[in-house]
């Protein structure tokens, strides 16, 4: 289990490195005028564009399985390039014309001058496209050779980047859009410096070279149904938040649920590497593995619920962050509902990684559509019966998850009936 431990915990820390970044624009934005709107038109803004960026989220993963030989290498990350920019143009489109506003203000429920300030944000990152499929592409080949202590310090050396910009920005008196997206592209841009080096310094192709006659439609295989998982992942907020922003108070219920779903978002990218976890090692010595799962399942659900149910709450969000004091309670009562997040992840990437292993990614890409449909029907019956609020707001995400891990499960089982 001390193998496990040393592979799992730099992974764990990357993943809470990045959401931490997330944290620190929230915090920013606080602290400007207006911070309950500016915060929703955040919260707006990366509801769109997660839209795109989510669906290379499985690029490291795609790059850990597929890119074992020369061949392999150059033409999984020419795969790589080539999807960014497909994936990049419609939000090129959406952040640029009138037919995006009118989008924007037709989803979500919003007055044009709000969808203006959601493109402002939105023409900003676009490169932030390009950029991370490179990032994760990489991160990925460190993954691949077991180095996820060098993962693990260049993701903070991108966080240190964040936060120095964020501040020197915010002293300067630049507008909040500039500040938030222009420390991300800086920070973005300098940790792929940094990992263009670490691979040329550290990686070494496996022993074993594997799939050199691998071709651009296997490759398109793999990646459509994960990148679909991404994609539904980030669907998932704007498919509440056009509901919610239709409640009384929407802008602030919206604002609210940004807070406490980014927190979480620590402890549920903690539970998301597990993924790469049994690509990497396999499922050999299964209980063994399953006990792990489940420690770390149980401590994370611990620290949120002590996080939750404690004053440390109030002291991140009002002292530390400095959060509107009319969002923290909202924020409070919807981190408290999603402590069931982290056991649900666990359970559902149990089955995606055998999934991936398997290189039968379609059940993903199902459960996760299922996921998005429940939690759309669950949001129009709350808000037909006018009990949409932020607790049930975040109780339907919640059952949308579960939804996909026993979909996710009930299609791993036909797909091994159908290898025996």
């Amino acid at each position: 289990m001390y193998q496990y431990w040393r592979f799992y915990w730099p992974l764990a820390l990357t993943g809470v490195g990045l959401v931490l970044a997330v944290q620190f624009q929230n915090a920013t934005l606080a602290r400007y005028p207006e911070a309950v709107a500016e915060l929703a038109v955040l919260a707006l803004a990366y509801g769109v564009f997660g839209f795109f960026n989510a669906s290379l989220q499985f690029v490291s993963q795609l790059a850990n399985v597929y890119a074992r030989s020369r061949p392999a290498l150059a033409k999984s990350w020419r795969f790589v390039v080539m999807a960014s920019c497909v994936i990049g143009a419609p939000l090129v489109v959406i952040a640029s014309t009138t037919w995006g506003a009118a989008s924007i203000e037709l989803v979500f429920g919003v007055s044009a001058e709000l969808a203006q300030r959601v493109q402002a944000y939105l023409i900003l990152m676009c490169p932030l496209v390009l950029l991370n499929g490179q990032r994760h592409y990489y991160t990925g080949l460190l993954i691949q050779g077991h180095r996820t202590g060098w993962v693990t310090t260049l993701n903070f050396a991108y966080l240190s980047v964040m936060l120095i910009s964020l501040i020197a920005g915010f002293t300067a008196g630049m507008q909040p859009v500039h500040v938030v997206v222009g420390s991300e592209l800086l920070a973005v841009s300098i940790m792929l410096a940094l990992l263009l080096g670490a691979r040329m310094r550290v990686y070494r192709l496996p022993e074993t070279a594997e799939h050199a006659d691998v071709t651009y439609m296997e490759l398109l295989k793999f990646f459509v149904p994960v990148s679909t998982t991404g994609v539904m992942f980030a669907f998932s907020r704007p498919v509440l938040f056009a509901f919610v922003a239709r409640t009384p108070d929407g802008v602030a219920t919206i604002a609210a649920l940004r807070i406490a779903f980014d927190f979480s978002m620590l402890f549920q990218q903690a539970a998301n590497q597990f993924r790469h976890f049994f690509i990497s090692f396999g499922f050999d010595e299964i209980e063994a593995k399953r006990r792990f799962m489940t420690l770390i399942a149980g401590a994370l659900t611990l620290i949120m619920l002590a996080i939750a149910l404690t004053p440390l709450a109030d002291w991140i969000w009002g002292t530390l962050m400095g959060i509107p004091s009319e969002l923290q309670s909202m924020s409070e009562q919807v981190l408290l509902v999603m402590c069931l997040m982290p056991v649900v992840i666990i359970y559902r990437n149990y089955f995606h990684s055998q999934l991936m292993h398997l290189r039968r990614t379609a059940g993903m890409a199902y459960g996760s559509m299922l996921r998005v449909a429940g939690i759309f029907v669950m949001a129009a019956i709350l808000s037909w019966a006018d009990l949409l609020d932020h607790r049930t707001a975040a109780l339907t995400l919640i059952c949308g998850f579960i939804i996909e891990a026993f979909i996710s499960r009930f299609t791993l089982r036909s797909e091994r009936k159908q290898l025996r």
